[in-house]
């Protein structure tokens, strides 16, 4: 099935641009540089597999296992006799800790980097080419790559709809074969709540019950066990995981199994928000966060803040609230929400983590060297630039084209649509991040792309697979790699 995947996108690749897909023999995305030499490496049984520094090792494992798991070959490690050399080179002054360099002569071959982060994404390369090329001849030729974002990130929803460990591991593993390095995983929202809080069990045991479609459904979540399973896997591969724990609204599920925190909501969206005018709200949340940290030790949790006017009608006559607003002299709504979240986002930074929200937070006046945007709206550029003129540090994952739930054809009758319009491959292939950018100092505040799929159409992995794929090859693109497909 994975190799499947693999020759669709290739199929896709060559169709648009042959000649180029042709020269460079397969390395997905397409790298800076492919010098074509001439003989080719031949993989087999007898090859080994070689490292100069034990950080090295758990690569070399890497490779070991995918050969034999894609294409049955069973590579040993050697020590200097190795013909596949792994070489950590000294470190360089404002050295691309991703770049790698891979020289491919028909008697040896060398993956080179200043850190293990580039090593890793070399032998992915070299993985590729293994995949891709007939009788394990791999050409010869001297590749040398670097991405042009340093956050290439994919997000999957699993309030909606749960697909458990071992779909999520595959995301991994596919995450890992496109060089993305950044797994957003939203676990708490209207319809479940996902993750296990020791000190809150019924968050999991009772906020886990149902999803979008059924809200019966026994509970389902990861235990603290999994999550660390998980995070290990993902550190293997390079991926960094940032939890998403909604606030001040989506928090219908917990609100179901903690009501004493509920703000209220409205007829759409009952019981939305947590209730910012108790002070027992924040340290309750807090607690959340504290355990959350400690599970991903990426420093980073992303606290949502995003479309809370859908479910805060209570705010304006909840009594607590009403105090809230006199004391704190808060004007309205919106000022509320920027209060709630800037004494949240305080106990994170506590906690010595960032904050990652949605931009609507934008206008919030966070610190911006402990905050990350999320811009997503991609019918309100005035947000993007609000958050780029503050100076924060900003992803792009606007819903054109990006969100992976929208269609990617005209004809596909079922999924979602942005006023008929949709994503399809073309489109998320040619998104440019650098193009927002204004100027010099913009350039550099944008972190890279992210694209995102919420699952309310998404009830199974078949489908997750149909929208997943081959668009999640995109967001790993390298600099060089501007060919339209």
């Amino acid at each position: 099935m994975r190799l499947l995947y693999t020759l669709s996108v290739l199929i896709i690749y060559s169709t648009a641009f042959a000649q180029q897909q042709q020269q460079q023999q397969g390395v997905i995305p397409m790298p800076v540089q492919f010098v074509k030499g001439s003989g080719y490496f031949t993989l087999s049984n007898y090859s080994s597999i070689g490292y100069s520094n034990e950080q090295l090792k758990t690569i070399a494992y890497y490779f070991q296992n995918e050969l034999l798991g894609q294409k049955g070959i069973t590579i040993q490690q050697k020590a200097k006799s190795a013909n596949i050399m792994l070489v950590l080179k000294a470190e360089r002054k404002h050295a691309d800790s991703c770049a790698y360099q891979i020289s491919i002569k028909p008697e040896r071959i060398i993956v080179s980097g200043t850190h293990p982060n580039g090593i890793f994404y070399g032998v992915v390369s070299l993985l590729q080419l293994a995949l891709t090329n007939k009788n394990n001849q791999l050409p010869a030729a001297e590749i040398s790559d670097a991405p042009a974002y340093g956050w290439r990130g994919f997000m999957l929803d699993e309030s909606r709809h749960f697909f458990g460990k071992q779909k999520v591991k595959s995301i991994l593993n596919w995450m890992a074969f496109y060089k993305l390095n950044t797994f957003h995983w939203h676990l708490t929202d209207e319809p479940a709540w996902r993750l296990e809080i020791k000190k809150y069990p019924n968050l999991a045991l009772i906020g886990g019950i149902g999803d979008y479609l059924n809200p019966n459904l026994p509970a389902q979540f990861y235990t603290q066990a999994d999550i660390r399973e998980i995070v290990a896997y993902a550190a293997e591969r390079y991926i960094k995981v940032i939890p998403e724990i909604d606030m001040p609204g989506h928090a219908t599920a917990a609100n179901k199994a903690y009501p004493e925190y509920s703000g209220g909501g409205s007829i759409g969206h009952p019981a939305f928000t947590f209730n910012p005018g108790l002070e027992k709200t924040y340290s309750y949340l807090t607690d959340i966060l504290k355990e959350t940290n400690v599970l991903f030790p990426s420093g980073l949790i992303h606290l949502g803040g995003d479309e809370v006017s859908y479910g805060n009608e209570k705010w304006k006559s909840n009594p607590d609230i009403l105090k809230l607003r006199e004391r704190e002299k808060l004007k309205d709504d919106a000022a509320v929400e920027h209060y709630f979240m800037k004494r949240m986002a305080d106990s994170l930074y506590q906690l010595n983590a960032k904050a990652i929200f949605w931009d609507e937070m934008a206008e919030a006046d966070l610190p911006k060297e402990k905050t990350i945007m999320f811009w997503w709206r991609q019918e309100k550029p005035a947000q993007l630039r609000t958050a780029l003129s503050k100076g924060y540090p900003t992803v792009l994952c606007p819903r054109l084209p990006l969100y992976f739930d929208f269609v990617q054809d005209s004809t596909h009758q079922y999924g979602r649509k942005w006023n008929k319009l949709y994503s399809p491959i073309e489109q998320v292939y040619q998104f440019d991040a650098q193009s927002f950018a204004e100027n010099k100092k913009e350039k550099q505040l944008i972190l890279g792309i992210q694209a995102n799929l919420w699952t309310e159409t998404v009830d199974n992995s078949t489908r997750l697979d149909y929208l997943l794929f081959p668009r999640i090859a995109a967001p790993g693109r390298s600099c060089m790699d501007t060919a339209k497909p």
